[in-house]
């Protein structure tokens, strides 16, 4: 007799992996004696009821602080992830390498990677990333949306430009320490200019299929091959109107998820979700305009999520739409987490 699975457990038994949630951007905003309690109270029980196992920590500097105060900002939120592993030994580790990312899980700690989103902290000083390496950063981009030192935003598609002579040492510099370059949010020309540098594997920690949105912050099919050729894995962004322009649903979510492994395979996908409706409701003064299109470049306009999938505690419910797509349990544990897993593993941390 055929048995019916039980996908909660299935999702509870799985390796999940987020590759982008910018929490740090909510907890560094309390007062420093209140970081660790305030994950506590309001990040750590949605992680664990969304049975997020490995979390990337992007540290996210708004334009607020940018470019004076950036490097500063950039110290503030590294130390602000240290003090919240301090707080919660029992529930988190910072992982330098595959084999502590290994050991968080063991022991039923989520592990915490440290992620730089664009790097205004480091300007054109590239030798700041290995600074940045010794405090426990294992991941960065480039650009965020608009012009940095370094490279061009998505925003800044029309310029056709590629990285700048600083950018191509960062790569350099990030292959050799063994911190892993991500590609999200990088303009087309300079994904272009990368593929022709990387001798590693690529991540793109929150992006989606352009195919089925044309947005600037989506990646084209023949982006999505370029990364898996180099034994990368592509995340997919959660954000609504990324995925649709007004089409918010979680079965629009599952079709980038299916366009995505019909173009690289499902060994090279992952979920980047970007939940960020408490950080902006947490960053963005009582009165202020919706920030999302200055933000973006233009090119969303207004700020919307998929309901049940504001934060990580909806993540079930990719596991269940997944299943009654028909897809099988290996597959949906592949693309939770296992090849995010593997990647790092291979990777993370690991000079070449």
């Amino acid at each position: 007799m055929a048995t019916t699975l039980n996908w909660r457990t299935v999702h509870d038994q799985a390796v999940v992996a987020d590759t982008h949630n910018d929490l740090l951007c909510s907890v560094a905003l309390r007062p420093v004696h209140r970081w660790g309690e305030f994950f506590g109270e309001s990040w750590l029980p949605q992680l664990r009821a969304g049975g997020v196992n490995i979390q990337v920590l992007p540290v996210y500097i708004d334009t607020l602080h940018r470019p004076e105060r950036a490097l500063r900002q950039t110290l503030q939120m590294i130390e602000c992830a240290h003090r919240i592993v301090e707080a919660h030994r029992d529930d988190v580790a910072l992982c330098l390498d595959g084999a502590d990312v290994d050991s968080a899980l063991a022991s039923g700690r989520i592990a915490f990677v440290l992620a730089l989103e664009s790097a205004p902290g480091v300007g054109d000083d590239v030798e700041l990333l290995q600074t940045l390496h010794r405090l426990g950063v294992r991941m960065a981009s480039l650009a965020h949306f608009g012009r940095t030192p370094l490279a061009d935003g998505s925003g800044e598609d029309a310029t056709g430009s590629r990285l700048t002579r600083a950018g191509v040492a960062a790569v350099e510099l990030m292959e050799q320490l063994g911190m892993m370059f991500d590609v999200s949010h990088l303009g087309a020309s300079g994904v272009e200019h990368v593929l022709e540098l990387a001798s590693r594997p690529l991540i793109a920690t929150h992006s989606s299929a352009r195919k089925l949105r044309d947005h600037h912050r989506n990646l084209t099919d023949e982006q999505l091959r370029g990364i898996a050729a180099t034994g990368g894995v592509v995340c997919l962004n959660f954000f609504a109107p990324f995925l649709d322009e007004s089409e918010h649903t979680i079965d629009r979510l599952v079709d980038h998820l299916e366009h995505m492994v019909d173009v690289i395979g499902v060994e090279h996908v992952g979920l980047g979700p970007d939940f960020v409706q408490e950080v902006i409701h947490d960053i963005t003064p009582p009165g202020c305009e919706d920030p999302a299109g200055a933000s973006s470049g233009g090119g969303i306009a207004r700020l919307s999520y998929i309901p049940g999938l504001e934060g990580p505690a909806g993540l079930p419910l990719v596991t269940d739409a997944l299943a009654a797509r028909g897809w099988n349990e290996p597959d949906i544990r592949a693309v939770l987490g296992e090849n995010v897993h593997r990647l790092f593993r291979a990777e993370l941390g690991v000079p070449s």
